[in-house]
């Protein structure tokens, strides 16, 4: 099964990301500033996202306010322009966002909406492992964030993940059997550096 890269050489997908998150920092009235880190984590990102690979999906994983929900955001804008053609619908791919907060109350408040989010195109759950593990729904107990990391190992769809846990906590969570789908799944790309949230 093909999976989903962007249609740019790895030079060129680094360079437009940079713009892209740019334009996220600035939007926020923020001054961005091209460190060193920022440029590593964002080449090995244009890497991955240009090259073929058995891996379908993303871990940002590292502390907090250190760039990753700015990097998922300048990611979907990309996507957005390039208007890539998804080879197995008539449509082109569209990159959804929702934190795991919000998709795990969806899971109660709109179950038919969550369920769209196991066979979303591209999805980005921003901040797994502050959502609750379990939702209760009529008597019956759901675990969202399992149900919807499974379902989409099983359809290999495209999933990135930003989160503060580390791989450890990530298995204490949600229990090995999922952190060893997402190691088999996604491409870690850790985020050592501190936060740009820090005045200076």
């Amino acid at each position: 099964m093909p999976r989903f890269n962007l249609p740019l050489s790895e030079e060129d997908a680094f360079v437009s990301l940079m713009s892209a998150i740019q334009v996220e920092v600035e939007f926020r009235r923020r001054e961005f500033v091209a460190t060193e880190e920022l440029k590593s984590q964002v080449r090995r990102l244009s890497a991955f996202l240009t090259q073929e690979n058995s891996k379908f999906g993303i871990v940002l994983a590292g502390g907090c306010g250190n760039g990753k929900t700015t990097i998922i955001k300048a990611l979907q804008s990309l996507v957005n322009v390039l208007h890539i053609p998804n080879p197995y619908t008539d449509k082109e791919y569209i990159m959804r966002i929702i934190d795991a907060k919000s998709m795990a109350a969806t899971c109660k408040s709109d179950y038919e909406d969550w369920k769209r989010l196991m066979y979303q195109d591209l999805l980005a759950i921003d901040d797994l492992g502050t959502e609750p593990r379990e939702v209760m729904d009529y008597g019956n107990i759901i675990n969202p964030t399992v149900d919807i990391l499974t379902r989409r190992y099983e359809n290999q769809l495209f999933t990135i993940i930003s989160t503060n846990l580390t791989p450890p906590q990530i298995s204490q969570v949600y229990g090995e059997r999922i952190a060893d789908r997402m190691r088999e799944m996604m491409e870690i790309i850790p985020f050592t550096n501190s936060s740009y949230r820090v005045l200076k």
